[in-house]
């Protein structure tokens, strides 16, 4: 699927890398440094596609941008991911480099930041020795996906026990929350700084991390709630959004995931769907397109269930940032995870 509009104009993002490019490095460097990986990572990947732009389209971008800025000075975006393979292939090793370390040298990152900005592995690693309950803080401030992956290296029990925090959490005083934060500086970057979020946790981030956890471990991990705390365990079900609940997206929801899901991934992730949401993505295409994805869906041979999942979640990750964006409405749900 294609990540312009139908009529073929930029879309916001593709505006956003064109403005960027033409500012050049420095200036580029110094915009990217307030927003979150994710971010940049759109953005770079949009810098990458971009081929043989028109002079007047750059100028009109640029034009746009002035006139939308008005009296505003700052930007300060908040959303994660990794941006290093990105950079590495979007701008070539060296001048990836070049940016990345600007980057992170001028951000004035905090503790807690930081560990946005790296592998789950790591995050693993650097929280095992940690008490659970700063386990379950610490988990609760990363990104979702971010959150299911580091949980990931965790052994069957460690993992209940600190879903099962996150869900208990309603929210920490923030002298605890920068006292965790100095700590966590002083360990990864020797720094001093202010954040004091104190809104974290919840049935509705432990059903976020959910959302991204394999299905075998997410089986394992509701079981082990639900023989714990059944309430709890339903609250959690009730407020996770799979991949049949697209089902209930409305028909203009469903066009924008289509314009932001390569046709590889979706015929992927609806090989493990029932037939109505199958005929309500077709019905959401021109009739070309439909046919075409239905011969694809026919010519697909067997595949695995993990590959399935992994486009599955593709998908989903897609739906849930135009929901956090505002472009679409998503309902929860209490099924399981195909």
């Amino acid at each position: 699927m294609s990540d312009e509009t139908l009529d073929g104009e930029l879309t916001n993002l593709d505006k956003a890398a064109i403005l960027l490019i033409s500012l050049g490095e420095s200036d580029a460097a110094e915009i990217l440094k307030h927003l979150g990986p994710k971010q940049v990572q759109s953005i770079g990947q949009a810098m990458a596609a971009l081929d043989n732009i028109p002079q007047s389209k750059v100028e009109s971008v640029v034009t746009d941008f002035l006139g939308l800025l008005g009296d505003q000075t700052g930007i300060g975006i908040n959303n994660d991911a990794y941006i290093r393979a990105m950079l590495n292939e979007a701008l070539g090793e060296e001048k990836a480099k070049t940016l990345l370390d600007r980057i992170l040298i001028s951000k004035n990152t905090s503790g807690l930041d930081t560990l946005r900005w790296m592998e789950p592995r790591q995050i693993a690693e650097i929280i095992h020795y940690e008490h659970p309950q700063i386990q379950a803080v610490i988990i609760s401030y990363l990104e979702p996906d971010v959150a299911a992956a580091v949980l990931s290296f965790f052994d069957e029990k460690v993992r209940l026990d600190i879903v099962m925090r996150v869900a208990s959490l309603d929210s920490i005083q923030p002298v605890a929350l920068q006292e965790l934060n100095d700590i966590l500086e002083r360990q990864l970057t020797g720094g001093g700084g202010t954040n004091t979020v104190s809104n974290l946790g919840g049935v509705e981030s432990a059903a976020s991390i959910m959302n991204f956890i394999d299905s075998n471990i997410e089986a394992e991990v509701m079981d082990g709630i639900k023989e714990a705390d059944e309430i709890m365990a339903n609250k959690i079900s009730d407020m996770m959004f799979v991949f049949e609940n697209l089902i209930d997206v409305e028909d203009r929801g469903i066009q924008a995931i289509l314009r932001e899901v390569s046709t590889d991934v979706l015929v992927l992730a609806l090989k493990g769907a029932d037939t109505a949401l199958q005929e309500k993505i077709f019905r959401n295409m021109s009739k070309r397109a439909a046919e075409l994805l239905r011969d694809d869906l026919e010519a697909k041979g067997p595949v695995r269930v993990s590959e399935v999942e992994e486009a599955q979640r593709d998908v989903l990750s897609t739906a849930r940032r135009l929901a956090d964006e505002g472009e679409i409405l998503l309902g929860g749900g209490g099924d399981e995870m195909i």
